[in-house]
Order: C-alpha cells, then structure tokens, then sequence
C-alpha cells in the first residue's frame, strides 16, 4: 500500500514525464522554424511552401536594387543561389548593395521573396554570422576593412 506521500511524488513525477514528452514533440515539429534565417539555397531545399512566414539572410546583390517611389526590388545571394525580393516601404539607412541583410516576409507565387520587413544592424559592415560562416566554407568570403 502506498503512503499518502508516495501517491504525491508519483503524481508529480507522471506529470513531469508528461510536459517533458510534450516539450520535446513541440520542438520536433518545430525544428525548422528555430533558426534565425534562411539562405536562398535552404529555401530552394527545404521548399519551404508559398506564404509560410519566414526570414531570409544573404548579400543584396550588386547592380540589382531599384527603387522606384518606395516599391524597392532587389536581389539576395548567399554566394550560390540568388533570390528576387520585393519591399513596400522606407529601407533602412544603412541598406546598400552588397552588403548583408536580412528580411522578414513570406515566399511569393513566383518564387521571388515578398519582404514585409527589412533588418538591419547598426553596425554598417553587418553580416549575419551564419551567412559569413556559410561564405567561408565555400571559399567565397572576402574580409572587409575592420570586419570579420
């Protein structure tokens, strides 16, 4: 027969197996959407699917930004694959051409990216540390003046 005290602690073991079970299903089904953001060539793999809200990192492309009243269209490359982008807005100052950014939208119809925010840091030499570490494994990062 178990003590009053015996019942307590099963109880509260059972349900801490319980949270723990659930805890680690939450984060199975979420392991996709636990990183800061996506490469354009992670987008192209994982098909990451049309309006899945999602963050995309990499170097605007040099030559392809156009700004025309405040639509910009621009260009993101992580050194492989390159992806179309749309924002409707102000850029923030520190936005140029190849240079590091990353955009918060959702992937569009036509496989280019429908940005609805653009980030920057306030560092003007800012890389996502993840793109810089992704460049230098494909021999493709070039140190910049007072950068990584």
């Amino acid at each position: 027969m178990m003590t009053r005290k015996q019942k307590r602690l099963s109880v509260i073991a059972g349900l801490g197996a319980v949270v723990a079970v659930a805890f680690g299903l939450i984060l199975f089904a979420l392991r996709d959407q636990i990183v800061f953001f996506y490469s354009p060539t992670e987008m192209h793999e994982k098909a990451i699917a049309v309006g899945t809200p999602v963050r995309l990192g990499g170097m605007v492309v040099e030559g392809t930004w156009k700004k025309a009243g405040d639509q910009n269209d621009f260009v993101v490359t992580d050194g492989t694959t390159q992806m179309a982008a749309h924002y409707t807005g102000i850029l923030p100052d520190l936005f140029r051409e190849g240079q590091g950014v990353v955009i918060e939208g959702a992937l569009a119809g036509d496989g280019s990216f429908a940005a609805s925010n653009v980030l920057a840091k306030h560092d003007e030499k800012y890389m996502p540390k993840a793109l810089v570490e992704e460049l230098k494994a494909k021999g493709e990062w070039q140190r910049n003046e007072g950068g990584d």
